[in-house]
């Protein structure tokens, strides 16, 4: 059930992949000062902040566009 997809940039990404290199190139400061989301605020960490990011749509999306600009 492998599909090409080659117009997706984020085919084969998980979000944990995207949020860990967002958080490597930004730092948490950063990534808060970028995308104004609690979660990466207030005592961030990887795992809570994909709890928050799969329950809601928008904050991911914000996450996975700020991941376009910066490394594609």
């Amino acid at each position: 059930m492998s599909q090409e997809q080659p117009n997706n940039p984020l085919h084969g990404l998980t979000l944990e992949k995207i949020l860990t290199r967002l958080v490597e190139y930004y730092d948490w400061d950063g990534l808060y000062d970028a995308i104004n989301v609690n979660c990466f605020y207030n005592n961030p960490s990887i795992k809570s902040s994909l709890k928050f990011l799969r329950r809601t749509p928008w904050a991911r999306d914000k996450v996975e566009a700020l991941y376009l600009r910066t490394f594609v």
